[in-house]
């Protein structure tokens, strides 16, 4: 009995031996339990990398200082996808007047540039300007009484009909001042483009504008632009106007009144460098005003500003006079 035991013994034992050998060959599978430890994201096992795209955001350096919150950008508009600010229209005009200066031999007239509130009726504010603006000139005056009222203006095939309250006709001046008189008012308007010739009314009435000033009548009008009495200044320009913002080829003109009709020009920067001089001819010369105009070429290093000189080269010692000098910004 006994050796029949400790054969069954024997063989369980070699049993249980085959059996664990036979399981030594199997890996054992992943753990199941639910409880993962917080330092292991779900899909990685302890000590081995997970195969998975990491879930954790890519690091990138901050544009906003590390010890403040970071502000959400994701409703804030792109900066380059914001629309520009428009550019603010200007606040105010230039308008060219004319008012009368007596020298020690004659009377002639000045042009003069005032700057004034933008108006949309720009003929009526430089009318007005004739009556109550003040002149900027030493010496120079206003013919049109500062009662005079401007009624209304009227322009058709660029001729201009300003009709004036009665108050226009108290003048007491000689019969010199009354042509140029009209001539101010005339070479006024003239200036803007839309305005070719000047013909006036009194309260509505043809008949009552033609006892105009006493020595001077209506019958010729409508009246054209004659600027061959304004002795100042020698030298203006039409263009460019000042502080205007210039490219090249940059036009340049104007009116002179110089000898021979030589009209110099220099065009430098903010520091004093040369960017483009030279010369050019009026159409006519003194003792009539001529116009001119010139392009010229320039190549400025940057943007930047400077500023157009345009002067006359004295004959008598060859210095540069009459200069009229302007800034400009490119």
């Amino acid at each position: 009995m006994k050796s029949k035991a400790g054969r069954a013994a024997a063989l369980l034992l070699a049993l249980i031996l085959a059996l664990g050998v036979a399981g030594c060959g199997k890996q054992p599978g992943p753990a199941q339990s639910p409880d993962l430890e917080p330092s292991e994201p779900a899909g990685q096992t302890q000590g081995v990398p997970s195969q998975e795209p990491s879930r954790e955001p890519t690091q990138e350096p901050s544009q906003e200082p590390s010890d403040g919150p970071t502000p959400d950008v994701s409703a804030a508009p792109s900066p380059s996808a914001s629309p520009s600010p428009a550019p603010q229209e200007p606040s105010t005009m230039d308008i060219a007047v004319y008012y009368l200066k007596n020298s020690e031999t004659d009377m002639y007239l000045v042009r003069e540039v005032h700057t004034l509130p933008k108006s949309e009726g720009v003929a009526r504010a430089a009318l007005n300007e004739l009556i109550s603006g003040t002149p900027q000139t030493e010496g120079a005056f206003k013919v049109l009484n500062e009662k005079t009222q401007v009624l209304g203006i009227n322009i058709s095939d660029g001729t201009a009909t300003v009709d004036f309250s009665k108050d226009v006709l108290i003048a007491n001046v000689g019969s010199s001042a009354e042509a140029l008189g009209i001539a101010s008012i005339v070479n006024t308007l003239t200036e803007f483009p839309t305005i070719k010739r000047v013909q006036f009314t009194v309260e509505g009435s043809v008949d009552d504008a033609m006892d105009w000033w006493g020595h001077i009548g209506l019958s010729d009008q409508p009246f054209e632009r004659d600027i061959s009495m304004v002795y100042e200044p020698i030298i203006w320009l039409i263009t460019p106007k000042p502080g205007q913002t210039v490219s090249s080829p940059l036009r340049i003109a104007g009116n002179a009144l110089i000898f021979e009709a030589t009209v110099s020009y220099r065009l430098t920067d903010s520091k004093g460098k040369v960017l483009a001089e030279g010369f050019t001819m009026a159409d006519k010369g003194a003792p009539e005003r001529g116009d001119f105009d010139v392009t010229i070429e320039f190549s400025p290093t940057s943007a930047g500003s400077g500023q157009l000189e345009v002067f006359e080269i004295s004959m008598k010692d060859g210095s540069e006079v009459n200069k009229v000098t302007i800034p400009v910004v490119w």
